[in-house]
């Protein structure tokens, strides 16, 4: 097999391994398996036909489905004309969904069948759009496959700069609205590269692709086994069935929430053993709980763990705490590194830094974490101020994180500056949240924070103070959110209560109000 080349593109991979492999599998899902070549025609095909729809250099397409290939054939299609390509979370409410495709400025939008019916609720306000372009679960006898068949195969474009933009992830907004976050070749490359240590893929190795492509977990992870091609499976959804079946099909390393773990244990002996066929586990997105890795650990003793702490804003990954520290931890005297996020990746700085003074604190202090190297992303799509605010003028990254860095290196993340509560590894800010149910007539003031959640990390809840003399009850608060946000965003529960607390100058004390909740915790945040 010939040696690759370093890439410089997201698609400069696909494009050795259907020339040095030509007939290897490369991906398979649902009943479709595809080789290199086949599926790097496919790519080509696509880059044919977005630019034959009049998409260049610059421009934002915009792909709206659960899990499939086309979504990975369209970044790269995207990728190799200079465009970029916006996953929008499929999990969207109507509403967020319009504003994320009018929001990247789409003029092509790829929807899956079952998410047409969220589409059509908003077609007419989204005027950009000139092409909608369906894509069925199998992919078979569908508009995209036609769309597919019909377009001429076209090349990379030379014109293509590594500092190009290829692929926009919506992350929640901390102001109450979602922001784009600008991903370059560049920062996919670097974090392919440098993220990619101690996975170790060998020959019959098969990379299981189930977080979801909308996350950055998913269509940074996803680039792994392209890399280094060997096969992927994808499932189409994270659920037991699913990974069973990838698992059963010879799928052996993957990266997964920790709550997909808590899910195995609780299924059963038979459950655990099929599991163990993975020789690498790595987990992040939401950290692990400490008592479920043990159990974990020890279910599993031949399975690499690996655990991983990083933001859309840094491609993915940024530190990473690798197998053999996990399985050392203890007997070399430092158990409290299992809670830790590891150590930096290659290419990847850290600072710690006061809040206040933005002065580095001494080692083992806490304060706000920062991030600079390649994968530090180009900026918030339209939103220059919003990137200024977290970006400095010499590239520091401010992620909003609080956390310490010990003397050996290893980062601990302990708090949040930002209204961020992580469950199941979805990204929720509370300001979102906190503005729907503002809405509300009864409502008069609300403050939605993260409470501990056993199987999802964290979960939603609402604490509401109501108008005097208004009524409403916890269902109806929760189903007035369902209205406007994805389910997954919507509180678990809500408290009704008294005014809230709050500062001298006026801010709601939210950490008075989730202190009840996490006092006595491993981490004050998971």
């Amino acid at each position: 097999m010939s040696q690759p080349a370093p890439p410089r593109f997201v698609d400069d991979r696909i494009a050795h391994w259907a020339t040095a492999t030509p007939d290897a599998e490369a991906v398979t899902y649902l009943s479709r398996t595809f080789t290199w070549s086949a599926w790097f025609d496919r790519v080509r095909r696509n880059a044919g036909g977005l630019r034959a729809l009049g998409v260049g250099r610059g421009d934002v397409v915009a792909f709206l489905d659960k899990n499939h290939p086309a979504c990975v054939e369209t970044s790269l299609a995207c990728a190799s004309i200079g465009a970029a390509n916006a996953i929008v979370n499929w999990r969207s409410a109507p509403d967020e969904v319009e504003y994320a495709v009018a929001d990247c400025g789409a003029t092509v939008l790829f929807v899956g069948s079952e998410l047409m019916p969220t589409v059509e609720k908003v077609r007419d306000r989204l005027p950009a759009v000139q092409h909608v372009v369906e894509v069925t679960p199998e992919g078979v006898d569908c508009a995209y496959e036609q769309w597919l068949a019909s377009s001429e195969p076209l090349d990379h474009d030379p014109e293509v700069t590594e500092d190009d933009v290829c692929l926009v992830m919506y992350s929640s907004g901390t102001t109450g609205r979602p922001k784009g976050v600008m991903l370059t070749h560049r920062n996919m490359v670097a974090h392919t590269v440098n993220a990619h240590d101690g996975w170790g893929f060998e020959p019959g190795d098969k990379s299981m692709v189930s977080m979801p492509l909308f996350h950055v977990g998913g269509s940074s992870y996803v680039l792994f086994g392209i890399h280094d091609g060997v096969a992927s499976h994808m499932t189409r959804d994270p659920d037991g069935a699913s990974l069973a079946a990838a698992i059963m099909a010879g799928a052996n390393r993957t990266f997964l929430v920790p709550a997909v773990l808590a899910q195995v244990l609780q299924n059963g002996p038979d459950a655990v053993r099929l599991f163990g066929a993975l020789k690498t586990y790595t987990y992040g997105a939401a950290p692990m709980p400490p008592p479920l890795l043990r159990a974990a650990m020890e279910a599993w003793p031949d399975t690499d763990f690996i655990q991983v702490y990083g933001l859309t804003e840094v491609a993915g990954v940024a530190t990473h705490l690798m197998p053999d520290e996990h399985r050392t931890a203890v007997s070399t005297g430092h158990p409290e590194r299992l809670v830790s996020a590891g150590r930096p990746i290659p290419e990847v700085e850290v600072r710690v830094v006061d809040p206040a003074t933005l002065d580095d604190v001494p080692t083992g202090e806490p304060g706000e974490i920062w991030l600079r190297g390649p994968q530090v992303f180009k900026g918030y799509l339209g939103k220059p101020e919003a990137t200024a605010e977290v970006i400095t003028a010499d590239g520091w990254f401010r992620t909003g994180d609080l956390g310490r860095v010990d003397d050996d290196g290893y980062v601990f993340v302990e708090d949040r500056l930002k209204d961020l509560i992580i469950s199941g590894g979805e990204n929720i800010y509370s300001p979102e949240v906190e503005r729907v149910l503002a809405e509300h007539p009864a409502v008069m003031e609300v403050a939605v924070i993260g409470v501990p959640d056993e199987v999802w990390g964290e979960s939603v809840k609402a604490v509401v103070s109501l108008h005097e003399g208004a009524e409403a009850t916890e269902a109806e608060l929760i189903a007035f959110c369902r209205e406007s946000l994805a389910a997954f965003k919507c509180p678990k529960t809500v408290e009704i209560t008294g005014p809230l607390p709050r500062n001298p100058t006026g801010k709601i004390l939210k950490r008075d109000l989730r202190k009840p909740y996490w006092e006595g915790r491993d981490r004050q945040v998971n």
